[in-house]
């Protein structure tokens, strides 16, 4: 990620709203109760009057929304190439004025790309575009380490827990999360992230990436344009996700919770300094093996459901 100038922040709204609100529901024995629901707003992006593309979003972080999503879609190298982002929910637009035009950006807004995305679902240019350009450094991972940090991930998930239908992104250092975002889409929480550490001149050489959602090709784009050399989920990886990530250096780890991980790449990145005891295979007579895949069942129909949930 390009690092701009310490304590340079173009001007600024701080338009933050509500991330879930009260309804009332009925449940399936016929009782009303009081829950919430997750929010979700356009917010369609002008760029010097131009229009560039329409978002939807929850809304707690517009502002870095805007700037991490003008970064990672390769229109803007730092902040100080823009004035001013401001947001307004009255007219649910953000609008962005730079210091030098948008004329260099017409060959990146002549294509676009339908993804699978969700809450975006668009990107600009040519997403192999200027890759041979990134350049991580490979990283040491401990188990152990890996393992607290996974633990730590549970205790965040605010709206999730309140409302659900969020997806949630952490940049994360060692075993310390440092910034927990949720957004309707992983895409846009992985981009307010990036305008977080565009704002804050933060680099991502020594920093991990969580995401509650599938791996895919555009994730790993996204996190090694940001520095990142590390990045993991509790869901799977595509094809082309694991591709780039071997084309890139990118530690990718997936199906992560628990003690359980699968490193798809990088693996000799990673320090197994806390292996699991081996289950002893021996069970009573009394236990059958029916039972045996009954419980294995159950627990792939939770895993299955809990994915199902998240990549929706």
């Amino acid at each position: 990620m390009s690092q701009t100038a310490k304590n340079y922040r173009p001007v600024m709204t701080n338009a933050g709203v509500e991330a879930s609100y009260p309804v009332t529901v009925m449940d399936q024995s016929g009782k009303k109760r009081e829950t919430h629901i997750t929010g979700e707003r356009p917010l369609t992006l002008y760029v010097d009057k131009r229009e560039i593309v329409t978002l939807m979003t929850l809304g707690k972080y517009p502002e870095l929304l805007v700037i991490g999503y003008l970064h990672n879609q390769g229109f803007i190298k730092n902040t100080e190439e823009l004035k001013a982002v401001q947001v307004d929910w009255d007219i649910d637009s953000a609008v962005v004025v730079t210091q030098n035009g948008i004329g260099e950006w017409e060959k990146l807004l002549e294509k676009r790309t339908v993804t699978s995305g969700c809450g975006q679902g668009t990107v600009f240019g040519d997403l192999m575009d200027n890759l041979d350009q990134i350049n991580l450094p490979t990283p040491t991972l401990y188990q152990s380490s890996f393992y607290r940090l996974l633990h730590n991930i549970r205790e965040h998930n605010e709206v999730y827990k309140k409302s659900g239908a969020v997806h949630g992104c952490a940049l994360c250092k060692d075993e310390k999360i440092e910034v927990f975002i949720e957004d309707v889409g992983r895409h846009n929480a992985t981009d307010a992230i990036a305008g977080h550490m565009l704002l804050e001149d933060i680099n991502g050489n020594d920093k991990l990436f969580y995401t509650t959602g599938r791996l895919t090709s555009e994730m790993v784009i996204k996190v090694a344009q940001m520095g990142i050399p590390v990045l993991f989920s509790r869901a799977g990886i595509t094809q082309m996700g694991m591709e780039l990530a071997k084309k890139l250096g990118v530690t990718v780890i997936a199906r992560a919770g628990g003690k359980h991980f699968l490193v798809y790449n990088g693996a000799e990145t990673m320090v197994l300094d806390a292996k699991p005891a081996e289950k002893n295979s021996s069970r009573p007579e009394t236990y059958s093996q029916t039972e045996t895949q009954l419980e294995g069942h159950e627990r792939n129909r939770r895993e299955r459901r809990f994915e199902a949930e998240r990549e929706t």
